[in-house]
């Protein structure tokens, strides 16, 4: 280890042992406890200014000097407070993040609110990772709502990382701020294959390989023809278009009643992949495939069997079971 990379090995040792010590939760406020104050580096630059003032004007005995060197001193001292309160009292909500697929950044809705009487200015949040920083101003008496974009992460379920609030505002000489632990989970599935080939034909639980009895493809199982009186909703507008196009029929739409006889199993040995995390992204291409085409479909997988059903918790099942398989 090369000595130049100790002070920073330390000062991240130091950083992760002193948020473990931070309580997880998912509303965090800010007290005068939890908010901590530091010059930036304009602010040791002013203090330096401040500093040499002080000496030139003792040496030369300049009255003007002392004046203008206290009045950068109590400029310096209101900013802190000034500081300090645009931060303390700031209430932060974070609403459920949603799943998102692997390779996608993840959104954290923040809802910031106050109970004072003046306006937050400058309240900039940012994730402990390669994130871009957000920017919000929180009027008083309202709330407002920031989006903080994490990186993209890997399939699987992943704890948040510490979020840092922070101002500089009213003259970026200190640097003010605060570290919160959210304590939710971001399910993260596993990101579909591009491409994917067409849904394997397999019928319902004990019928798997055996051949329709009807002389229809599978495509058309759970379609046809349009009826008056049908709801414009139920059309296949593709399918309808060729056709029409073809000359071989008319109108298609969806039929619930025979959708519901033709159960898909979705099989992780029907896949023929090897590598796991192909074998995944193909079968959530399936899933979602099969999801909008209204299919009764099922999920198999080493450890699991999701019975077939159709739907949004269907698939959201589904597509958990995949991302934590």
């Amino acid at each position: 280890m090369s000595t130049p990379a100790l002070p920073g090995r330390l000062r991240q040792r130091f950083g992760n042992w002193f948020e473990t010590r931070l309580p997880r939760t998912d509303h965090w406020v800010l007290t005068q406890h939890r908010i901590y104050v530091l010059p930036s580096p304009a602010g040791w630059f002013l203090a330096l200014t401040a500093l040499l003032l002080l000496i030139a004007s003792i040496n030369y005995q300049i009255n003007l000097g002392f004046l203008f060197t206290f009045m950068l001193a109590g400029v310096g001292f209101i900013s802190v407070l000034v500081a300090h309160g645009n931060l303390r009292g700031l209430q932060l909500q974070l609403r459920a993040p949603e799943a998102v697929f692997a390779g996608q950044p993840v959104p954290l809705h923040i809802l910031l609110q106050h109970a004072g009487r003046r306006n937050r200015y400058a309240i900039v949040l940012r994730s402990h990772g390669p994130a871009a920083p957000v920017l919000v101003d929180v009027p008083a008496g309202q709330a407002a709502t920031a989006t903080l974009a994490l990186a993209a992460m890997a399939r699987g379920r992943h704890l948040l990382p510490p979020i840092t609030i922070e101002t500089r505002y009213p003259i970026g000489a200190f640097r003010v701020w605060s570290i919160w632990r959210p304590a939710s989970a971001v399910l993260v599935w596993p990101a579909p294959e591009p491409d994917a080939p067409p849904l394997p034909q397999s019928l319902a639980a004990g019928q798997a390989g055996a051949a329709s009895a009807r002389t229809q493809s599978f495509e058309m199982d759970g379609f046809r023809a349009y009826q008056r009186g049908d709801p414009i909703k139920t059309i296949l507008w593709k399918k309808t278009a060729t056709a029409m196009t073809t000359g071989s029929g008319d109108w298609v739409r969806r039929d619930p009643s025979q959708m519901h006889e033709t159960q898909l199993w979705l099989d992780h040995a029907a896949t023929g992949l090897s590598h796991p995390e192909a074998v995944l992204a193909r079968l959530c291409a399936w899933v979602l495939e099969a999801d909008q085409q209204g299919i009764a479909y099922g999920l198999k997988l080493p450890h699991t069997h999701i019975a077939p059903a159709t739907g949004p918790a269907h698939r959201h099942q589904c597509l958990e079971a995949l991302a934590l398989a």
